[in-house]
C-alpha cells in the first residue's frame, strides 16, 4: 500500500473492535465499527422507493433513445435506410457505424464488437441503428421504421462446430485454448469413471433493466449518468468511441439496480453519448425488460468431458477433462472465466496428476461474459458430479470419498500454485455432513404444500422420495493471470464527520456500509459519509471477485490510520507519548493512563484532515503454455450440502434445505454476510433448477421474465449457516475473503448431487430437467 496525506503520514495501530459471529458473541456489541451489522445508509431510500436510479433521471430539453436491433443472429447488412425515420416529426437525429469516430470497435477487455453493426450481424438482439426523439414512442417506432436489408447467413449456434466453422469474427472463432499439465499423463488409477456434463445459460436478470442519461458538455464532450460497475474503463472505452479525448467525458454512477459483476452493457451506452452529442440534447434511454436480455452478457454455456481416476481407497490419482465455453459472438470476458475454469477444474482436491484442456469459442449465440463465479461454478457441477459416481463405483459415502481427498493450506492447485491462504476444507465439509437433517414431510393436507409442486401439485405423496447431496467449490479473489489490482481511497475529516472519497462502486455488495465501518473503526467517529461515485475520482477498478472488500476496502483503511496519525501526533507529541497510546472511541481521544481525555472536534481545532491512499496486492502471472503458473491472489472455499424431495413420476424438484460452510477470512458485517450467503444460495438454486435462457438457431426464445423462470421466495429453501470459518488470511486486509460468489458456485453442484441421490439417474445437465428426475430412487 502507498499513500499521500494532507498533513502528516505515519503509521498506527488502531484500536480494534473484535469482530463477531452471526450468532453470539458479545452480549452487546459495540454501535459501530467492524464486526458490527452497521445497517446501509441507502436502506430506507430504497425501500421507500425514492432512491435515485437511472431510470428516475431527467434534464432540461431531455430526449428519448431508442434502439434498432437485429432480428437475426447472423446476416449480412446489405443496406441500411434511415431516411424515413429521420423524416418522422419528433424525430432529432438518427445514428448508425457510419457516425461512429473511426473503427467504433469497442470491449471491455477484448476491443472486438462494434457500437453498431456495420457488415456482418453476429447475434440476436446485435444493435444496429440508434434513434434520439421528444417522446419515447416516437422514438421506438422511428426505430422500426429504419429500413434494414438482409442477407441471411447460416448461423453457427454449437460451440463443437465452431472450431471448423468458417470464420464468425475478423479475429476467427477461437478465443482462447488453455492447455494444462501437470504431473505423468501414463499414470492410471484402479478405478475410473467418465461423465459428459452440460451448463446452461444463466442470465444475471437485474431486478432494474439497463437505463442511462447522456449530457453534452459546453467543451464538447459528454457526461453519462449510469449504473457502471467500473466507471473509469466505460470511460476510455466511450472516449475511444465517440472519438474524444478522455477528460471530456464523465461517467457518473447512478444507483445500482442490482450486479451480479459488470453491470452495464456499453451498447446501451454508446448509443446515448453519441446522440447526445449529435443533438446538443440531454439523451435518456431506458431499456425493456426484452432489450435488457437481448443485450447484456449472460454466464458461459459450457460442455464438459471429465474422467477421473482413483485407487481402490477413493484416493484421486488423476483428473483428465475437456471444457468448452461458448462465448457467444464477442470476447468479452471468456479468456478469464477459460483461466478460472480451467484451474479450478479438479475442485478443491488434492490431484497429484490432471490434464485439462479449455476452449473458448466465438459462435452466433448471445453473449456471454462475467456472472457471478464464471468458470468455476460450471467446473464445480462437473467435477463434483464425477465424485459422486467414483463414490456410488467404490460403495462409499460421498461425503467420506471428498474427505479422503480434501486439500489443505500448502497444496498444490493444477496450475502448480500453492495455496497459501487459508483453506479448511474439511473441517466445512464435516460441519455440514453432521449438522441434522431436516425433518421429513408430514402426511396431512395442510403439509401438503411441503411436497414438490405444492398445494396444487397434481404428484402424489408416495411418489416422493428425498435426497441428500454434497458440493465443495472455490473461487479467486480479485482479477487474475497478472490483473494490476489497485484502488485509490481518500478520507477527509471536518468537525465530527468524515467523508469517504472512493471510486468503488455499491452494487448491492455492501461497499458503502463497509467504507463507513473501517472509518468508524479507526477514527471512532460515528458520522461517515462516502461520497457518489464519478470519473472525477481516481480509479478503483471493477466491482467484481469481491474485489472492493479487499483493495477499497485496503485503500480506505491505509487513508483513515493516516488521518488518525495526523490527529494524534500533536496530542502525542505535547504529552510526550507515543500515538500508540492514545486510543479514539465514541468520538473521544483517551490516553492509555486517562490524563489525556478530549473529544475528535477539539482537538480538530476547525482543521479539515485528510488522506489519500491505494492498496495493490501482490502480483500474479498469467499462465503458461502449459497452464502453469501463480495466477490468483486468493481462494475462497465453501461447502454446502442440499437436501431435496423429488416426485419421480413427474419429475418436480423442491429443494428443502441448504446447509452452508463458508470459509470467510472474517466477517465484517454479520448482517451482510448473511444476506450475500443467502443471495449466493437462491441464484444457484435457480441456475439449478430453473434458470436457462433459452435459444433455437441462435434466436432467443421468450426474452421476459415469464419465459425466464427466476426462483421467487416460495422456490428459496431453508438455508442454514452452519459455520463460518473465521481463519484469517494475512495477506488481505482485516484477513476478509470473498462471500458472496462461492455459495453461487457450489449450490447448483450440491442440488444435483442430491437429486442424483434421490432418483438414482444420472444428473449432468443444469438446469436439471423433468425427464432427468423421473426415475426409481431410494427414499
Amino acid at each position: 500500500m502507498t499513500g499521500t496525506a494532507g498533513t502528516a503520514e505515519g503509521a498506527v495501530t488502531a484500536h480494534s473492535v473484535a469482530s463477531s459471529a452471526l450468532s453470539g458473541g458479545p452480549a452487546e456489541p459495540p454501535p459501530h465499527g467492524l464486526g458490527v451489522s452497521l445497517p446501509a445508509a441507502d436502506a430506507d431510500a430504497k425501500t421507500q422507493g425514492t432512491y435515485p436510479y437511472a431510470a428516475d433521471l431527467w434534464a432540461e430539453g431531455l430526449l428519448w433513445a431508442a434502439v434498432l436491433r437485429s432480428p437475426h443472429p447472423h446476416a449480412r447488412i446489405v443496406s441500411i435506410d434511415t431516411a424515413d425515420a429521420a423524416r418522422m416529426p419528433g424525430v432529432r437525429a438518427v445514428v448508425t457505424h457510419a457516425d461512429v469516430p473511426g473503427d467504433g470497435a469497442h470491449g471491455r477487455r477484448v476491443a472486438d464488437r462494434p457500437v453498431f453493426a456495420s457488415d456482418i450481424v453476429r447475434h440476436h438482439g446485435e444493435p444496429i441503428a440508434a434513434v434520439a426523439a421528444d417522446h419515447p414512442d416516437t422514438a421506438r417506432l422511428a426505430a422500426a421504421a429504419i429500413a434494414v436489408e438482409y442477407d441471411l447467413l447460416e448461423p453457427v449456434t454449437d460451440p463443437e462446430q465452431a472450431f471448423s466453422a468458417e470464420p464468425l469474427h475478423p479475429d476467427g472463432n477461437l478465443i482462447r485454448h488453455i492447455p494444462l499439465r501437470f504431473g505423468d499423463p501414463e499414470v492410471t488409477g484402479e478405478v475410473v469413471v467418465e461423465g459428459l456434463y452440460r451448463i446452461g445459460r444463466q442470465d444475471p436478470a437485474p431486478i432494474g433493466a439497463e437505463a442511462g442519461l447522456a449530457v453534452p458538455r459546453p467543451d464538447g464532450g459528454v457526461e453519462i449518468y449510469t449504473a457502471s460497475t467500473d466507471p473509469h474503463a466505460d470511460r476510455d472505452l466511450a472516449a475511444a468511441c465517440f472519438g474524444l479525448e478522455p477528460e471530456r467525458v464523465k461517467v457518473v454512477v447512478t444507483g445500482v439496480p442490482g450486479a451480479m459483476g459488470d453491470r452495464e452493457d456499453p451498447g446501451m451506452q454508446l448509443p446515448l453519448g453519441l446522440l447526445a452529442l449529435r443533438t446538443g440534447h440531454p439523451v435518456k434511454l431506458a431499456a425493456t425488460r426484452e432489450e435488457s436480455f437481448l443485450s447484456h452478457p449472460h454466464r458461459h454455456p459450457t460442455l464438459l468431458r471429465y474422467r477421473h481416476h482413483a485407487d481402490a481407497d477413493g484416493k484421486l490419482v488423476k483428473v483428465e477433462a475437456q471444457i468448452l465455453l461458448d462465448a457467444g459472438a464477442y470476447a468479452d470476458s471468456s479468456s478469464e472465466a477459460l483461466a478460472a475454469a480451467v484451474s479450478f477444474a479438479c475442485g478443491p482436491y488434492v490431484v497429484p496428476h490432471a490434464f485439462v484442456e479449455g476452449w473458448a469459442v466465438r459462435t452466433n449465440n448471445p453473449p456471454s461474459g462475467h456472472v457471478r463465479g464464471e468458470g468455476a461454478m460450471q467446473v464445480c457441477a462437473a467435477y463434483e458430479g464425477q465424485m459422486d459416481k467414483l463414490a456410488a463405483r467404490l460403495g462409499l459415502d460421498p461425503a467420506e470419498l471428498r474427505l479422503r481427498n480434501v486439500m489443505a493450506t500448502g497444496d498444490l492447485l493444477p496450475t502448480g500454485q500453492t495455496v497459501t491462504c487459508p483453506a479448511p476444507v474439511a473441517e466445512l465439509l464435516r460441519s455440514v455432513r453432521d449438522f441434522p437433517l431436516p425433518a421429513l414431510p408430514v402426511d396431512d393436507p395442510e403439509e401438503q404444500w411441503l411436497l414438490p409442486g405444492g398445494v396444487d401439485g397434481a404428484g402424489e405423496p408416495g411418489a416422493v422420495r428425498r435426497g441428500v447431496g454434497y458440493g465443495l467449490g472455490m473461487v479467486h479473489m480479485l482479477g487474475a493471470e497478472g490483473t494490476d489490482e489497485v484502488s485509490t481511497a481518500t478520507v477527509k475529516v471536518t468537525g465530527s464527520v468524515a467523508t469517504v472519497i472512493c471510486a468503488a462502486v455499491e452494487t448491492g455488495q455492501g461497499f458503502a456500509t463497509l467504507a463507513r465501518q473501517i472509518v468508524q473503526e479507526i477514527l471512532g467517529l460515528d458520522e461517515v459519509h462516502v461520497a457518489p461515485v464519478d470519473t472525477d475520482q481516481p480509479p478503483s477498478g471493477p466491482g467484481a471477485h469481491s474485489r472492493h472488500t479487499w483493495v477499497s476496502g485496503g485503500a480506505v483503511e491505509r487513508a483513515a490510520r493516516m488521518v488518525r496519525t495526523q490527529l494524534l501526533q500533536p496530542l502525542a507529541h505535547q504529552f510526550g507519548m507515543s500515538t500508540e497510546l492514545l486510543s479514539i472511541a465514541d468520538g473521544k481521544i483517551t490516553s492509555y493512563d486517562g490524563v489525556l481525555s478530549t473529544t475528535v472536534a477539539e482537538a480538530l481545532d476547525g482543521k479539515e484532515l485528510w488522506a489519500t491512499a491505494q492498496c495493490r496486492p501482490h502480483p500474479t502471472e498469467p499462465l503458461d503454455d502449459t497452464g502453469q503458473g501463480d495466477a490468483f491472489v486468493g481462494i475462497a472455499f465453501c461447502a454446502v450440502r442440499a437436501v431435496v424431495d423429488v416426485d419421480i413420476e413427474l419429475g418436480s424438484v423442491r429443494v428443502v434445505e441448504m446447509a452452508v460452510a463458508q470459509d470467510v477470512g472474517r466477517v465484517l458485517n454479520p448482517r451482510q454476510a448473511r444476506a450475500r450467503i443467502e443471495a449466493g444460495i437462491t441464484q444457484g438454486v435457480g441456475a439449478a433448477l430453473t434458470e436457462n435462457l433459452r435459444t433455437t438457431g441462435g434466436l432467443v426464445r421468450r426474452p421476459d421474465l415469464t419465459g425466464y423462470a427466476l426462483p421467487t421466495s416460495l422456490d428459496t429453501p431453508d438455508i442454514r449457516i452452519v459455520k463460518l470459518v473465521e481463519e484469517r488470511d494475512v495477506v488481505a486486509p482485516f484477513g476478509a475473503k470473498a462471500i458472496s460468489a462461492v455459495p453461487v458456485v457450489t449450490s447448483p453442484a450440491a442440488v444435483a448431487a442430491a437429486v442424483r441421490a434421490a432418483t438414482g439417474r444420472p444428473v449432468n445437465r443444469l438446469p436439471i430437467r423433468p425427464q432427468a428426475a423421473v426415475g426409481a430412487g431410494a427414499v
